[in-house]
């Protein structure tokens, strides 16, 4: 299946300064990818670039077969794009705003109004619709700047910082619609909340002073921490010196660390080298008495370690990729 998003060698310079630097990846049917970065990674630079909102200093874009500087706005018409800040005619209502975001798609008739509903629906902005936009709160905005990306349908979904200004229930709603979404297009969003990738994301793409630095899916990713494959077990605080000892005879334990928590109990965390497991050599630990253990986990490895590793390893990123 050839790529519904195809980037190549791009780059991008403000006078001296390189920004985008040399990025290239693949974007296919089905696939979110989680596009994240530090803040001036280059991100938003990026997603310009990739929806023509800025010419690139070398490389291309191309989307759906057309070449975004080539085809302007037959790369266009495919994709919906929110941008970072969710610009609107503030003077407008969203209804307005809506039925103009119709208008210029080239979306009439029986489809206008069914489009109009539907985004209207999803993003939960009925009771505002009649509003000036620049009466509604930040997260309003952002709801309505998700409606007008979606109104015609894309084949690719360009959203910068979705769930930016949103409350929790708010963001599990918008990261629903997304993932509903996503089945039949080719998303990619850009975003410096963790938990964002988690969330949605089949992929994820770490970019640093504007180069890739990792690429993978997010257990992929999480499997580069030290986290991944540790063992933690919850026991009462008195036992943690016993536990401690115990497991500093266990061949694969090549590190312990421990916290206390509440109710007189800790948690007590044994890490082992890439590629090996302790749940085996754990089991008899864990089901002595004497140490009253009253949760073990395995760690499955945490994203945000391995996103501080990649981003801040070296002066050059490249180095840490």
């Amino acid at each position: 299946m050839d790529p519904m998003v195809a980037i190549r060698g791009l780059c991008k310079d403000f006078g001296t300064i390189r920004a985008v630097d040399d990025i290239s990846f693949d974007v296919r049917k089905g696939e979110v990818l989680g596009f994240l970065g530090p803040n001036g990674a280059g991100k938003s630079t990026t997603m310009k670039m990739i929806t023509g909102f800025l010419s690139p200093s070398a490389g291309s874009a191309t989307i759906c077969g057309h070449d975004v500087a080539a085809e302007p706005v037959k790369a266009k018409a495919r994709i919906g794009y929110l941008p970072e800040g969710a610009p609107a005619y503030p003077d407008m209502t969203p209804a307005s705003f809506l039925g103009f975001i119709a208008d210029i798609r080239g979306i009439r008739g029986e489809q206008r109004g069914k489009r109009i509903d539907f985004v209207v629906e999803r993003t939960q902005i009925r009771h505002v619709l009649h509003q000036p936009i620049e009466t509604l709160s930040k997260g309003f905005k952002r709801r309505v700047g998700l409606a007008q990306a979606i109104l015609h349908d894309p084949d690719v979904l360009v959203l910068d910082e979705p769930t930016d200004g949103l409350d929790p229930n708010q963001k599990h709603e918008v990261r629903g619609l997304i993932s509903e979404l996503a089945h039949d297009k080719a998303t990619i969003i850009s975003t410096h909340i963790l938990e964002e990738v988690d969330a949605v994301c089949s992929r994820a793409l770490i970019i640093a002073q504007g180069r890739i630095v990792a690429d993978g899916t997010p257990r992929e990713l999480e499997s580069r921490s030290r986290w991944h494959n540790a063992v933690s077990m919850i026991l009462p605080s008195a036992k943690v010196a016993a536990l401690r000892e115990a497991l500093a005879r266990v061949r694969n334990v090549v590190a312990i660390e421990d916290a206390v928590g509440e109710d007189n109990l800790s948690c007590v965390t044994a890490f082992t080298r890439p590629g090996a497991s302790l749940v085996g050599e754990l089991g008899a630990i864990g089901r002595d008495p004497a140490l009253s253990i009253e949760e073990i986990r395995v760690e499955r490895g945490r994203l945000d370690e391995v996103f501080r590793q990649v981003t801040t390893t070296s002066a050059n990123p490249r180095a840490a990729a």
